[in-house]
């Protein structure tokens, strides 16, 4: 009995030995700053689906869902909102903490260009109509394509439309140039549902310069099919009663264009979605946002 008493006694030592060997390996608490595009809020269940940015040093970008113990940081979340937050690990589980809304800042060379908007903004003619709120239905309007034939917004109904805004002068590679370079990726991702599921628009706020005939090359640049991605023209007025639905601004200067960046998602049921603002997030995060409206393609998966 003393001898299996002895063993038994060494047995659970080597047990202890081994067990505190295994919490000393525990990765500790980490702790890290990130940013990404919200896909999907679950307010009841504090849990968050985000297109996160890369991580330096310690993870790729990825879409995963989050907790967020402190529901209170969602109230202001929604779908396609830019988030910066801390994102806490510890073994293999992971929450948020300081959840907060990205606020955006433009990338113009020229720090005083996005000031000149805003005071351009507030000293012009008001907008010809309100700017829409989440969950509001989009007017119809009709506009004409690169083929110069009219297209009107009713006729995208029953599907997923992704609008966004452009002048094809535009010289800076951050604004214009990525918001198309987007859409291409857009085109490449969701080919099969272009057309069918999904259409592209992209609405020129140029009018004077941008004739079909000019957008018809543009689009050429992105092999961008008119039945499936929409460069529209159309009268000023027009225009900017159709810029103003989204919130886009611009304004002459010196004759090339200051201008916001917006980029909408608008549901089968013709109500707006998503209105993103600026050009920091990324294709991916693009991408994945519609996704989560298009069949067969869940949030909560990594990038591939």
């Amino acid at each position: 009995m003393d001898h299996l008493a002895q063993r038994l006694s060494c047995l659970l030592a080597a047990v202890f030995i081994v067990s505190m060997s295994s919490l000393s390996l525990a990765r500790p608490e980490q702790r890290h700053a990130a940013q990404g595009l919200v896909l999907r809020v679950d307010s009841q269940h504090k849990v968050m689906v985000v297109s996160l940015k890369a991580i330096p040093d310690y993870m790729d970008a990825m879409t995963m869902p989050i907790a967020v113990p402190d529901e209170k940081q969602l109230s202001d979340i929604t779908s396609g909102t830019m988030i910066d937050f801390i994102l806490v690990s510890e073994g293999d589980s992971a929450h948020a903490e300081s959840v907060r809304v990205h606020p955006y800042q433009g990338l113009e060379p020229d720090p005083l260009a996005a000031r000149r908007l805003k005071l351009l903004a507030k000293v012009a003619s008001p907008p010809p109509v309100k700017a829409l709120s989440i969950g509001d239905s989009v007017p119809d309007f009709t506009l004409t394509n690169q083929d110069g034939r009219s297209v009107s917004f009713s006729a995208f109904h029953g599907k997923i439309v992704v609008l966004n805004f452009i002048y094809t002068r535009c010289a800076l590679p951050h604004f214009c140039l990525r918001s198309s370079n987007n859409f291409g990726a857009l085109q490449e991702r969701f080919h099969d549902a272009l057309g069918r599921d999904m259409v592209l628009v992209t609405v020129t706020f140029d009018p004077v310069h941008d004739s079909p005939d000019a957008l018809k090359k543009y689009a050429q640049k992105w092999h961008a099919e008119s039945s499936r991605w929409h460069f529209l023209t159309g009268s000023e007025a027009e225009i900017r009663r159709v810029c103003a639905l989204f919130g886009e601004d611009y304004f002459p200067d010196e004759g090339l264009m200051d201008h916001s960046l917006h980029t909408a998602i608008i549901g089968r049921d013709g109500r707006l979605m998503s209105n993103l603002e600026g050009n920091e997030f990324t294709s991916q995060q693009l991408s994945d946002l519609v996704g989560t409206v298009l069949p067969g393609n869940p949030a909560g998966t990594p990038h591939r």
